[in-house]
């Protein structure tokens, strides 16, 4: 059968590469082809686009890039068109993947949605959009089971692909040598996101609080999408180091970790790394997203455990007095630490132990065949 993927950002890339593995065990004379990442490709897709062409983030921003957008969708849906796939599977990235929905659906395509978009945070009206257009829903969150049946819309709940992916790996044992990390000075790690945006916002502030904690070393996860020379001008001390595509090592080695929002902070409470959420936006975005978010968290961690298990520091929240006083909590309040571990303990229960990528390519082949 023929496969037509499409991920806008680097998470969703990395789901999209196991799943893309598991559908040509599943279906050995997979054809896949789509739009995505260096993972994707590397899976066996026909990468067309790379999602760092298009991966703008908040409502500003996104306002800013609409008819460049609108290019990207005319391209992708005359891609689509002439390639004639058997199902569009599409990877979170709500904006851009309901109108290819739209459009595969108008043609007699099947469309799957793997990894829901947020539609639980803001906009909850997208369900009816979503009941019309997506023939089979995958989730990876156990709270959006019940959403999606509030509406009377049945999903599969396939475990979280986060939980297989930390289980799965196998810690470096000379992470610290071959990053030339000192052994006597713990890690704080600092994970700025791996958007421009997100970098441009959040780094320079996360670090800005290193004179406070001289005993420390702080190690930022870099990502190999932006060269060293970009992360080098936020870099103005001789004692921050910066690591690349190793997030995973990082955090089995970390003591603390300054976290932007997004799937990091499910990453950094399945390592049991103590951490403090962060989150940044322009302030139209903000302002706007203020009003239209009907979650009370914005942590996946404290989502999944339905309480404040970490600290969230929001946009003027997001300071370095605040950080400072935050990450010495992390660092030295025996009690706050527990306490915060036995939250990681509930979001790990609540997730469940699954083969995630295995789980939806048995799904999908079985629903096509079906």
């Amino acid at each position: 059968m023929k496969y037509y993927i499409i991920a806008g950002e680097r998470s969703g890339d990395l789901h999209a590469s196991n799943l893309i593995k598991q559908l040509r065990v599943k279906d050995p004379a997979a054809d896949i082809r789509g739009w995505g990442g260096d993972m994707m490709e590397q899976a066996g897709m026909q990468l067309v686009k790379h999602y760092k062409e298009m991966a703008f983030m908040g409502f500003a921003e996104t306002a800013a890039n609409f008819f460049k957008i609108l290019g990207f969708l005319k391209e992708c849906k005359a891609d689509i068109k002439a390639y004639q796939p058997d199902v569009v599977i599409l990877v979170d990235y709500a904006g851009f993947n309901l109108r290819i929905a739209k459009f595969a659906k108008a043609r007699g395509i099947k469309v799957f949605y793997y990894i829901s978009p947020k539609i639980w945070a803001w906009n909850q009206g997208r369900v009816h959009t979503i009941k019309k257009l997506v023939d089979r829903m995958f989730v990876i969150m156990p709270f959006e089971e019940e959403f999606y049946g509030r509406f009377d819309y049945e999903v599969d709940y396939i475990g979280n692909p986060v939980s297989d992916s930390v289980t799965d790996h196998v810690v470096n044992p000379n992470f610290r040598s071959q990053n030339r990390l000192t052994n006597n000075k713990p890690i704080i790690a600092i994970l700025p996101g791996s958007r421009k945006q997100e970098i441009e916002n959040m780094l320079h502030v996360m670090l800005s609080v290193l004179p406070s904690f001289r005993d420390y070393q702080f190690v930022v996860a870099g990502v190999s999408n932006f060269s060293r020379e970009y992360y080098e001008q936020y870099n103005k001390d001789p004692n921050i180091k910066i690591v690349y595509d190793q997030t995973y090592d990082l955090l089995s080695y970390a003591q603390a970790a300054l976290v932007t929002s997004g799937t990091a902070t499910l990453e950094t409470a399945l390592f049991s790394v103590p951490q403090v959420v962060c989150y940044k936006t322009s302030t139209i975005s903000y302002s706007i997203g203020k009003r239209v978010i009907k979650v009370p968290y914005i942590s996946l961690v404290n989502l999944i455990a339905d309480k404040p298990v970490v600290t969230e520091l929001i946009q003027d929240d997001f300071t370095p007095k605040k950080i400072v006083a935050e990450l010495k909590k992390l660092l030295f309040d025996k009690y706050f630490i527990k306490e915060q571990k036995a939250g990681y303990i509930l979001v790990r229960e609540k997730i469940g132990t699954y083969r995630t990528a295995e789980r939806a390519a048995e799904l999908m082949v079985s629903y096509l065949k079906a």
